[in-house]
């Protein structure tokens, strides 16, 4: 994923920058390329804990329409890139039953792109639910979910 981020420097202070698309998500560095990568940091870190709790992932949005922000006015726009399936959140394994026609598919895919099975579906997934935006979403539950089968 890649979020536009925006700097701004006072002539007394470090350089500060803002995640437009994450809200309260700040960070600051000395210089410009501390300033990036401090800001991938607070980027990683909010993405974490937005997974932890169960929240969907924002999707990011284009410098164009932050640009129209005052707030922003005079700063200084990058894009910080930051992959999602490098983010340091516990991982479990589970199971799953797929066509197989399907998981030929996503294992080509994966392949062409330089992933690995489990992180192109955990990218596609988060990239899916993040869709939903401000749509209210149920809180994900802890454990598994029960479902009644003929036999129970």
């Amino acid at each position: 994923m890649q979020f536009a981020i925006v700097m701004h420097k006072d002539k007394s202070s470090d350089y500060g920058v803002t995640v437009p698309d994450l809200p309260g998500c700040f960070s600051a560095g000395s210089s410009v390329d501390e300033a990036l990568a401090m800001a991938k940091e607070a980027i990683e870190v909010y993405l974490e804990q937005t997974i932890e709790d169960g929240k969907p992932v924002p999707q990011p949005g284009r410098i164009e329409q932050h640009q129209r922000n005052p707030d922003y006015r005079g700063g200084v726009w990058a894009v910080v890139s930051v992959d999602q399936s490098t983010l340091r959140v516990a991982a479990k394994r589970i199971n799953i039953t797929l066509p197989e026609r399907v998981l030929d598919a996503i294992d080509r895919f994966a392949d062409a792109s330089g992933e690995t099975r489990s992180g192109l579906l955990a990218r596609a997934a988060t990239e899916y639910i993040g869709r939903a935006g401000d749509k209210t979403l149920p809180t994900a539950k802890r454990g598994r979910r029960k479902f009644k089968t003929a036999k129970s």
